[in-house]
């Protein structure tokens, strides 16, 4: 279990793409395993109050491969946490002392799991109001569990939840 840290939120950056990008050149080392990455979490959302860490979703062929590369993923200063409570992802984080900068969400392509997350940030990137009540729930959970980024987490899942369904449906729609 990784140890909780305050939660921070800040305005948006818009440094944050570029440093995102920098992240996803380095993880090439991981190819061919590695197919695509993608910019998720709410630092891909213009605008949009965020914990500043860039959160990645590295799409891979296989879990069974990407395991193989373990050791290249934390040569990149990334620590491995495996599944870390979702079955069939890979989670790694990187921190600079005692500050988390980044978060890898490996899925194999294809994985129901990244589907949610590319429609939940397509989703908030294309609705405005949406993505403004996030910020609202958002700094909900930080007010009531503002040193816990764990218990932060939990306090907006239900709002998450909901909204996601929608996201799903919405993104289905489109043909996605």
């Amino acid at each position: 279990m990784l140890r909780p840290f305050p939660v921070r939120l800040v305005d948006y950056d818009p440094d944050w793409p570029r440093q995102a990008q920098e992240r996803i050149a380095r993880l090439r080392v991981l190819e061919p395993v590695l197919v695509a990455v993608h910019h998720i979490g709410s630092t891909a959302v213009p605008g949009l109050i965020a914990k500043p860490i860039i959160d990645l979703m590295p799409l891979v062929g296989d879990l069974a491969s990407l395991d193989l590369e373990r050791g290249q993923v934390e040569a990149l200063g990334y620590a491995w946490h495996g599944e870390y409570g979702i079955p069939g992802r890979r989670y790694c984080t990187a921190d600079i002392g005692n500050r988390r900068v980044a978060q890898l969400h490996f899925f194999a392509m294809g994985d129901p799991g990244a589907k949610r997350h590319l429609a939940f940030r397509d989703y908030l990137r294309a609705h405005p109001g949406i993505a403004a009540a996030y910020a609202a729930e958002k700094r909900r959970a930080r007010d009531m569990h503002p040193g816990d980024h764990q218990a932060y987490g939990g306090e907006k899942q239900a709002w998450i939840n909901r909204v996601e369904a929608e996201a799903l449906a919405w993104y289905g729609n489109r043909g996605a």
